[in-house]
């Protein structure tokens, strides 16, 4: 029987106020992994968290599994008025959530910096509508 190595997967939490947390995860996000990144997820909005930063700089892999999982928290954040904003310049991930169109659903930013200043308005919301039709991924 061949065996496979195990999948890289990493996150970080780090909380910058009473309502901003970043996830820095590192690696490939798919069936295998996917749940250890919900696990953060869901534990920053247990914890109250109602601005999320995904920092997703040294992510190289995301499969329909961790799309689900980051669809699941956006709607959940929305709910409550909350916003999430994902730090992505590597153009294999960005080209995921361009062919899934998920690019207008979600705010995608180049770096970490611009991803804590962007402003919580809720730019990312599960409808999918930006102020202006402007598309961020990418720049």
């Amino acid at each position: 029987m061949t065996e496979f190595p195990k999948p890289t997967f990493s996150v970080r939490d780090e909380d910058l106020d009473d309502e901003t947390r970043v996830l820095t995860a590192s690696g490939e996000i798919h069936v295998s992994t996917a749940p250890e990144l919900a696990a953060h997820l869901n534990a920053a909005l247990a914890a109250g968290r109602t601005r999320l930063v995904l920092d997703f700089g040294d992510v190289a892999f995301i499969d329909s599994t961790g799309l689900s999982v980051l669809l699941n928290a956006l709607r959940r954040l929305t709910r409550t008025g909350g916003s999430m904003v994902l730090a992505c310049s590597n153009p294999t991930v960005l080209r995921l959530f361009e062919i899934t169109r998920l690019d207008a659903t979600f705010d995608i930013v180049p770096t970490r910096d611009a991803a804590v200043e962007h402003s919580p308005g809720g730019r990312g919301s599960i409808a999918g509508v930006r102020p202006g039709g402007e598309t961020r991924v990418g720049r």
